[in-house]
């Protein structure tokens, strides 16, 4: 792309607005910044769109919305009259600019004749995807960035399961997207007109309680002690609403919320990064919870899909549990309760990312549950126990990823928060009748099954010079990587890029090595970063620690040598 050709355009061209060819003209010295905004478009995938808010054609803004959305109507079109009808849900979060791109979105679908489902407010992600299936809509549309800085939005695209797209229907979409030569070429209508024809319709609170209704379903035991004290913070995001009200409805009448990050803000005032995987955002709920002898602390992502923990322990201090971690207790106590009550099926099976440890398979398997293996993102754990519904062979009762991602139901095809805090909820308060903390559960687990420890980390190489390293980076190391770490030898190396037994390809690079760790390469797909993801097991915690740590330095180290 001649992207200075194609900034000059954006920039004199009177269709775009004028706060638009503003905010252009304030960087017409930024060659480099021009080159960002302008040298591809923001790329369309089974991630949908994700990227910087601002003007360009590689920016999140409401001319890439509508275009996008212009493709996305193409292929429903195309699909015929009754998927036009079923229309499409669409939902948004807190950010900025996310209740216009929805707007924008259903408007362009009702100019082309296709129903919109619009929330009338904010709405969790994973309403979303039960509102697809509970309205049997062709599509869903969420417009959330996840756990990004406040500078990102994004606009994520669900099919009719329910599911974010795979490639078998994000492909052809994206075909119909690039086809749009011209944002001319976007039909749209005005709000008026599309609610006279019957072509917007506005959701709001009985969608809620339906949802709502769903999850508590979901809930295995009552015997425990509900008035746990818990702290949990929404992160100025979606979860506020939904996870206190389904807390409060099955009881639990000691959930503190901490007041500086209870309400939607689009700046994430209190958090420079609104992830609950970084321990930075548990700071209020870690200082309120001092205050008021909290045992659990809960945090949710701006979208309310992702959910992490801290346990107090017996000093009072709070210590983090990672996704691993997490979700090794929820597959202990669902799948441990579920036996104890004669409710576990004798096909049960969970399904994990290739990215996430082995803790939850040790567990499951002792208990003779199945775990399956899934490229990463909640779409393949999803599109895998579709799979597994359709032949009938087996059960599938718990799906999970590292990345603090987590869902017990097959209403919601997506993680979900509200049903996660809910389940850790209970299971922190059953283990309390116990006598234990999950801290202790997870001490147990241990020395049960073995010492596991995890790393993540991620090399972040933005702009054009970024991804082009992050490029270089995976096509050397496929070829050249270390065939010994310290003393332990690689036993396998699975390169995934053309598939591998019933997984899909995909740009991975997986290393295990002689004792049972391994470690992982690959790109993200929604962020300018290069993943490493590390698990080691060890008889003690020790000697797992000093595995992990010289991994890391000799991979890390081996990276960055790649220019």
């Amino acid at each position: 792309m001649d992207y200075k050709k194609i900034y000059e355009e954006w920039l004199n061209n009177e269709f775009f607005d004028e706060k638009t060819r503003k905010e252009l003209k304030a960087i017409e010295n930024d060659e480099k910044e021009i080159e960002d905004r302008f040298y591809k478009n923001l790329e369309f995938g089974t991630a949908g769109l994700r990227g910087k808010l601002g003007a360009g054609t590689n920016r999140m803004n409401v001319y890439n919305v509508s275009k996008v959305t212009q493709g996305i109507a193409d292929f429903i079109i195309e699909k015929g009259q009754e998927y036009m009808n079923r229309g499409v849900a669409i939902a948004y979060d807190c950010r900025h600019y996310s209740k216009e791109f929805a707007k924008t979105a259903a408007l362009v679908l009702a100019g082309n004749g296709i129903k919109a489902y619009l929330f009338e407010d904010l709405r969790p992600t994973p309403e979303l995807s039960y509102t697809v299936r509970s309205l049997e809509t062709a599509a869903g549309i969420i417009i959330t960035a996840s756990h990004n800085p406040k500078e990102y939005n994004g606009y994520k695209v669900y099919w009719e399961d329910g599911a974010q797209v795979l490639s078998s229907i994000a492909d052809p979409m994206t075909e119909k997207i690039n086809a749009i030569n011209s944002f001319k070429e976007v039909k749209t209508i005005d709000e008026k007109e599309a609610s006279d024809k019957g072509l917007l319709v506005i959701l709001g609170k009985d969608m809620d309680y339906e949802y709502i209704e769903k999850v508590k379903t979901l809930s295995i035991r009552d015997d425990i002690d509900k008035n746990i004290k818990v702290v949990y913070s929404p992160l100025n995001g979606t979860g506020n609403i939904p996870v206190r009200r389904v807390l409060s409805e099955r009881g639990f009448s000691n959930i503190i919320v901490v007041p500086e990050q209870e309400n939607p803000d689009p700046n994430f005032t209190t958090v420079e990064y609104p992830n609950p995987e970084n321990t930075k955002a548990f700071e209020y709920a870690e200082r309120l919870g001092k205050e008021v002898n909290a045992e659990l602390l809960l945090a949710t992502d701006p979208d309310c899909d992702r959910l992490a923990i801290e346990v107090r322990n017996s000093s009072g201090q709070y210590v983090p549990f990672n996704g691993n971690q997490t979700g090794a207790i929820l597959i202990k106590y669902i799948v441990e309760s579920m036996h104890e009550m004669g409710t576990l099926p004798e096909n049960a099976a969970i399904i994990k990312s290739l990215v996430t440890g082995d803790l939850g398979r040790a567990i499951a398997k002792e208990y003779g549950v199945t775990t399956f293996e899934v490229l990463t993102g909640f779409k393949n754990i999803y599109g895998k126990a579709v799979e597994l519904e359709k032949t009938g062979e087996y059960k599938f009762i718990f799906g999970y990823e590292e990345s603090i991602g987590y869902n017990a139901g097959t209403f919601v095809r997506d993680k979900d928060a509200v049903c996660s805090a809910m389940l850790l909820c209970e299971a922190a308060a059953y283990y309390k009748t116990k006598g234990k903390t999950l801290l202790d559960v997870l001490n147990e687990i241990f020395e049960k099954h073995g010492y596991y420890k995890e790393k993540q980390i991620s090399l972040v190489l933005e702009g054009v010079e970024g991804k082009a390293r992050i490029d270089r980076m995976m096509e050397t190391y496929r070829k050249d990587f270390p065939k010994q770490i310290g003393n332990l030898k690689m036993s396998r190396y699975i390169d995934y890029l053309k598939g591998y037994e019933d997984i899909s390809p995909s740009n991975v690079l997986k290393f295990y090595l002689a004792d049972g760790s391994w470690y992982a390469i690959r790109p993200s797909g929604t962020e300018p970063k290069i993943k490493v993801y590390i698990y080691t097991k060890g008889n003690t915690l020790e000697e797992s620690n000093k595995n992990l740590e010289v991994i890391e330095e000799i991979v890390i180290n081996n990276l960055n040598s790649i220019e």
